[in-house]
């Protein structure tokens, strides 16, 4: 992700304020490192891959001790590699990786609170770093007004700032671009209190 500090937390909070000063939308931002730590997908290519050795040093004729002996160190150093987040990642088949990463989206936007805002105005922008995943989701008070076909351009392009490392300015042009969409399609009212705190809500980059 390279530098993502206090300086780029506080440019997406002001871009959030700044938003919510013009709709009555409720916008939060969440970055999820990733949506699932995919052991499983580790020790299932280590145990293939073990196997598969184990099968060829068959054409070499060791012994069975031999044989096992390789076959369990080669799987116990693959499990230790493919958990490498640089090679982890080239592993996750990606419908796989956005199905988890779509899973995480749904559970934050009830665990940011967004289904309980006046209106039922809530939207979450939501990315998962390592399935270079984006997605907007917008409770019906905002959905009855905008067409999904608005959100997907917009995540598109996010998409290409999160391939590119550029997260901290795929989110500040991302929230731009909403709130261009919510102040149109749910205008700021005299009578609407901030429901919800305009951060940036990191997760898995303790």
């Amino acid at each position: 992700m390279g530098l993502f500090g206090e300086h780029e937390r506080n440019q997406i909070s002001d871009a959030i304020a700044e938003v919510e000063r013009r709709t009555n939308a409720e916008l939060v931002a969440v970055l999820a490192a990733r949506s699932d730590d995919y052991r499983h997908l580790s020790i299932a290519w280590a145990g293939v891959l073990a196997l598969l050795t184990s099968a060829l040093l068959v054409f070499v004729h060791p012994s069975a001790f031999v044989v096992l002996a390789i076959q369990l160190a080669l799987f116990c150093t693959l499990v230790l590699v493919f958990r490498l987040p640089a090679i982890a990642r080239h592993l996750i088949p990606r419908h796989l990786g956005h199905w988890h990463a779509s899973s995480m989206a749904r559970r934050q936007f009830l665990e940011q609170g967004l289904h309980h805002t006046h209106g039922e105005t809530g939207v979450l922008i939501f990315v998962s770093e390592a399935e270079r995943y984006v997605e907007i989701l917008a409770d019906r008070g905002v959905s009855a007004h905008v067409d999904d076909s608005r959100w997907q351009a917009i995540v598109d392009r996010f998409v290409a700032s999160v391939q590119r490392k550029h997260v901290a300015t795929g989110f500040v042009d991302a929230i731009a671009e909403c709130g261009d969409i919510l102040a149109e399609a749910v205008p700021k009212t005299a009578d609407n209190p901030n429901e919800l705190p305009n951060r940036l809500v990191m997760i898995g980059y303790d």
